[in-house]
């Protein structure tokens, strides 16, 4: 734990250079052309090393009748902030592992702490960027996609007391993952070259969004020329097989997991037949004969008596039958490499947060919470997400001419670096405006501390 004067230290530099901005825009005309000073206020931010006390200018501008603090739009600052980036990230990296009351509280290393409820508010208004294709596109004839679902509880829909119908009460974030290869080191398997996709996605034009992602990133990181098939591995929903429909080269396949888990289904009741009645519909997978396996299957029913296990025959009969293209292109591919792990990856990336424990969530929520479980998974960096946010952060009318007349001054001191050299950081007065540098500085470091 850092001493308590390192963070009063680094909270005291904030401090005074936002001043120091401030400052600056009120005496230098030129820097603010069109508007004039109101009044000075007292603001709160809270930081990751702890909250800042500071005074900011609220300026007028006589020609467009706005009122703006000129510190908060030179800053990137969202209008009413009360959190800086770098608190944000600290609340989101421990939220998205743990619950929205402790990201509240690792927020800052300093006392002060956020509420639970603005933390949700933060998470539900995230928005994410669309996964970036690779550097530069690989040549491989296979990829693998592997799909699933997580079974989420709802509390409310959008707000508490909203639902009325029990079947309304889940929401299921869906898991897309592509990758090359599959590579075992003795002890466990690893994905090479693993990116993951998902959310809520909900309805069919959901779905279409989903695998339209997938597939432009594919086509954005992989040689067309190269690639000859994508096999798309899943339980046999029909989201999943929507998905092996939306691109010429990929093809659906059942995964194994719930193939056996059906025929394990079929015949636990059978005791000492268990394994010949197994064995039987095996072989005929193996030997693609589809009315074998049929018959294999009706031979069980004729032998079972209990109208539950009579009930779970027929839908493992009804499974393995309708998902036979499915296991029969496994079957022709001998490929050792179709092994889905959607199972453990849904149970990693989505139930240890969101369902494996008695929570409550809104539909929002689950959906913003699975999304940011996504973008970490991805090795996202939660500082740039968060300034993700503030790409699109209007300027007030007017106000361009600010952030604009201070980036003139920063490409007049670039070149003069340029001409000093070595003495670039020797402070030398005819530099023009070296305050104007900070600006830079504290937009790009201090907020990321």
């Amino acid at each position: 734990m850092l001493p308590v004067h390192v963070p009063r230290l680094g909270l005291s530099i904030i401090e005074e250079e936002l001043e120091s901005y401030d400052q600056l825009l009120r005496e230098r005309r030129d820097l603010r052309k069109g508007w004039y000073i109101e009044r000075r206020d007292e603001a709160k931010l809270l930081t990751g090393l702890g909250e800042i006390r500071y005074h900011k200018t609220y300026f007028y501008n006589r020609k467009t009748g706005e009122y703006c603090y000129l510190l908060d739009q030179l800053m990137g600052l969202e209008k009413h902030a009360r959190i800086s980036e770098d608190a944000e990230a600290r609340m989101l990296e421990e939220a998205v592992e743990s619950s929205y009351r402790k990201g509240g509280i690792n927020a800052s290393i300093g006392e002060q702490e956020v509420s639970k409820e603005t933390v949700m508010k933060k998470l539900h208004a995230l928005e994410f960027p669309k996964l970036k294709p690779l550097d530069e596109k690989r040549k491989v004839s296979r990829l693998y996609i592997d799909a699933d679902e997580d079974h989420v509880s709802l509390q409310y829909l959008e707000k508490k007391g909203d639902i009325k119908k029990p079947r309304v009460n889940t929401v299921m974030p869906k898991l897309v993952y592509v990758y090359e290869d599959v590579d075992f080191d003795g002890s466990r398997h690893e994905l090479k070259e693993c990116h993951f996709f998902g959310g809520d996605y909900a309805g069919t034009e959901g779905t279409k969004e989903l695998w339209q992602e997938v597939f432009e990133f594919i086509e954005n990181s992989y040689a067309e020329d190269v690639l000859e098939r994508i096999y798309v591995n899943g339980d046999g929903a029909e989201w999943i097989r929507t998905g092996a429909k939306m691109h010429a080269k990929a093809h659906f396949v059942l995964d194994r997991f719930h193939m056996h888990k059906y025929i394990l289904s079929a015949t636990s009741h059978l005791k000492d037949s268990a394994q010949d009645a197994r064995s039987e519909i095996y072989r005929a997978i193996r030997g693609k004969q589809k009315q074998a396996a049929e018959a294999a299957f009706d031979k069980i029913l004729k032998v079972t008596e209990s109208e539950a296990k009579t009930k779970a025959v027929e839908s493992a009969k009804n499974y393995i039958l309708g998902n036979w293209p499915g296991i029969m292109e496994a079957v022709k591919a001998k490929d050792e490499k179709l092994q889905c792990s959607a199972e453990g990856h849904v149970s990693h990336i989505y139930a240890d947060r969101m369902s494996s424990r008695p929570l409550g969530w809104s539909r929002t929520g689950a959906d913003k919470m699975s999304r940011l479980r996504i973008y970490r998974q991805n090795k996202g960096n939660m500082l740039e997400l968060v300034r993700y946010q503030k790409q699109e952060l209007p300027l007030a009318a007017g106000a361009e001419e600010v952030i604009y007349s201070a980036t003139q001054m920063l490409s007049a001191e670039s070149r003069n670096r340029a001409k000093l050299g070595e003495l670039a950081d020797v402070p030398v007065y005819s530099i023009p405006y070296p305050h104007i540098k900070k600006i830079a500085a504290l937009k790009n470091h201090i907020w990321g501390l």
